[in-house]
């Protein structure tokens, strides 16, 4: 059989159609697919201590003739496999969990390579190694053994005689893509001998530039899908908006307060866009308070002067409504007006509504099918994180290719925004508006949590309003955390008896929602209880105390969103982390809070506790599955993959949308979800 990169494995010598099912598991159906089914880790051999001269370690690779096997089983049912070996230095005993078929696997005078932890044992007193990665050795094992993802059927001794197989037939018919230039530049392995180091080393020093390589391509084929599809954005017709000095200067003048420097600049690179006949697509980013929303109005502004509607998304109820009332009177000097549309709107918009109303502001409910916009010029989508594709294509095909304005106040690592948003033109509002005290924030053991309600009570006396934050609704078998409704009831009764508590959680409709933030925002409500539901954006300047309980059970990115629902007025505002500080990962994160109020730091240190895969949901953003490259660790090739694909786009289109991939296809705009496949 001729065999090609993409055929499928069950045709390659020594698979089969049943292994060709188990390694469907692991995401490999092809021969390209295996060959690009890198290790996961190496074990090297050439490093095997002798078992006279083991001592306690994490990790240790050994040589040994099996004496013994005995198998037990605990009165729970639980596997426990005791291997003797023994070399010619010394005996020890290899302890193998919930493997019993190994029992009847492993005989006394075979030969194993085992690694694993040692340690004394807890019964015994004397040294014993578990077990994490095992082998019969033959005689004809590599001194660097590659250590594959496995599954359950798949075995290490079978995934590397396999893939041998494959780089054996078909590892020339991988084609070096990358334009020379770019392999010189960036001073780049040779990809034919990066694989197959990857797979099999020659030497663990040839395994670096190897990987980094391999993940240079990952992140090349990802960022030159997104810069082509950013250039074809580029290219579609869009509305040229004339904007004068006259009419910035009169937009200014209306404020109510002067602009930051740092909103001057995006404001200034917000306008340039407008001005040019391509679509705007760009992204705001900016810190809890930084203004953005102001400058989301001045776009609109300008849209509207031009003669053109605009539309603000937010995904909630509450923010529509307060973007809604900060922005109808700001249009209101201006004879402009705003229309609020959310799905509990009493009044249905009418085809009279959509040309007599300048700004539409609201949720989801903007893109139904009834809504009619006269001349749709710009859309301006809140917190998009919060709102599929599918939602933000909708509200654009309501005009004619609108300028797109994209805001987020959550911080987002430079290395996930270009992963995640590198199609996007980027802004940040990196500076808060003068006045804004910086949040006090302090760590407040349990022993300690009376003086917290003291602290509480006293800002309650002055007038103020309090958050108090639990991770759950109610009580959990699987989880030991507090209950928002037994925390509120406790409260109420118990601590604050003459403040009115409120309660607000995920569990409740949307109408009750709205209700119970309302009387907050009016001073009804003393002290809010509240699941991690409190929205983004939501502006009570009177709340100046936050407690969140349990804080270590939140990441950090979460609980910098949470603390920025106070602050917003002008008084001194305080974060209580009540919190059980066991872990280092623990400490960390508390520290982290208490050290910074940049959500920008905080954020970079998040995205390395939890991982790209955890960081604010990024698996829904569309985080890509990348072969090799790690987007922590390898941001410094990540941008040099970007500048590569990128400066290729601009010095010559044509090429940049002829490069083919190793696999022999053509790297499109729509590759950035699957890189080299």
């Amino acid at each position: 059989m001729n065999t090609k990169l993409d055929t499928p494995i069950q045709y390659l010598k020594g698979v089969g159609p049943k292994l060709a099912k188990i390694f469907k598991k692991v995401g490999v159906e092809t021969v390209f697919d295996l060959i690009y089914f890198f290790p996961r880790d190496y074990e090297d051999r050439t490093q095997l201590v002798p078992i006279g001269k083991l001592q306690p370690t994490n990790f240790v690779v050994v040589k040994g003739e099996v004496l013994s096997v005995d198998h037990q089983l605990t009165r729970n049912r639980f596997s426990i496999l005791k291997v003797k070996l023994a070399d010619k230095t010394g005996k020890i005993q290899a302890i193998f969990f919930n493997q019993p078929y190994l029992s009847k696997m492993f005989r006394p005078g075979m030969k194993l390579i085992v690694a694993g932890k040692v340690d004394f044992s807890d019964y015994e007193g004397v040294l014993q190694l578990t077990v994490k990665d095992y082998e019969i050795d033959l005689g004809d094992n590599p001194k660097i053994v590659p250590l594959y993802p496995l599954t359950e059927g798949l075995y290490p001794k079978k995934v590397r005689a396999v893939v041998q197989i494959a780089l054996e037939e078909c590892l020339p018919l991988i084609k070096e893509y990358l334009p020379a230039e770019i392999v010189k530049q960036y001073k780049l392995a040779d990809l034919i001998a990066s694989i197959r180091e990857l797979h099999f080393p020659t030497l663990m020093a040839k395994v670096l530039p190897a990987r980094d390589r391999l993940a240079f391509d990952d992140f090349f084929v990802y960022q030159l899908g997104l810069g082509l599809r950013h250039e074809q954005v580029k290219k579609e017709p869009g509305i040229a908006f004339k904007i004068e000095p006259a009419e910035i200067d009169e937009f200014k003048k209306y404020l109510p307060f002067q602009l930051t420097n740092a909103q001057e600049k995006v404001l200034s690179e917000i306008i340039t866009d407008m001005r040019s006949s391509c679509p705007m697509n760009r992204l705001v980013q900016g810190d809890v308070g930084s203004g953005k929303t102001v400058l989301a109005a001045a776009a609109a502004y300008f849209a509207i002067k031009n003669g053109y509607q605009a539309a603000i998304m937010a995904p909630t109820e509450i923010l529509a409504q307060q973007h809604y009332e900060k922005l109808r009177h700001l249009l209101e000097n201006f004879g402009l007006k705003a229309m609020l549309l959310t799905s509990t709107t009493r009044k249905r918009p009418t085809m009279d509504d959509g040309r007599k109303n300048n700004l539409f502001i609201g949720t989801h409910a903007l893109i139904q099918t009834e809504v009619k916009y006269d001349n749709l010029g710009l859309i301006v989508i809140d917190e998009q994180h919060r709102f599929g594709v599918r939602q933000r294509v909708e509200l654009a095909k309501k005009g004619v290719n609108p300028d797109i304005l994209v805001m987020t106040a959550t911080p987002i690592p430079r290395s996930l925004a270009l992963t995640i948003y590198g199609d996007l033109d980027r802004s940040i509002v990196a500076e808060l508006p003068p006045g804004r005290t910086p949040i006090k924030t302090h760590y407040v053991p349990e022993n300690k949590r009376k003086g917290a309600y003291d602290f509480m009570r006293s800002e309650m006396d002055k007038g103020r309003q309090i958050y108090v934050i639990c991770p759950l609704v109610a009580e959990s078998e699987k989880v030991d955390l507090k209950a928002a409704q037994d925390e509120a009831a406790r409260l109420q009764k118990d601590i604050f008896p003459d403040y009115k508590v409120g309660l607000l959680h995920g569990r409740l409709k949307s109408e009750e929602k709205e209700q119970i933030m309302g009387e907050f925002k009016d001073g009804k409500i003393n002290i809010l209880v509240s699941t991690t539901v409190i929205e983004v954006g939501i502006d009570i300047p009177n709340a100046t105390v936050m407690v969140i309980e349990q804080a270590e059970r939140f990441g950090l990115s979460q609980l910098h969103q949470l603390r920025g629902r106070i602050g917003r007025g002008s008084e001194q505002s305080y974060c209580f982390l009540i919190a059980e500080t066991k872990t280092d990962d623990a400490k960390v994160r508390i520290k982290a809070l208490l050290d910074s109020n940049d959500g920008f730091k905080i954020a970079e240190a998040d995205l390395k506790l939890r991982g790209p895969g955890e960081f604010y949901g990024t698996r829904q953003s569309g985080l890509p599955n990348f072969r090799v490259a790690d987007i922590i660790r390898d941001e410094k090739i990540l941008k040099e993959a970007r500048a590569a694909a990128w400066d290729l786009i601009a010095a010559n289109k044509e090429l940049a949308s002829n490069i083919w991939n190793s696999q022999g296809k053509k790297i499109k705009s729509t590759d950035t979800g699957a890189p080299l496949n």
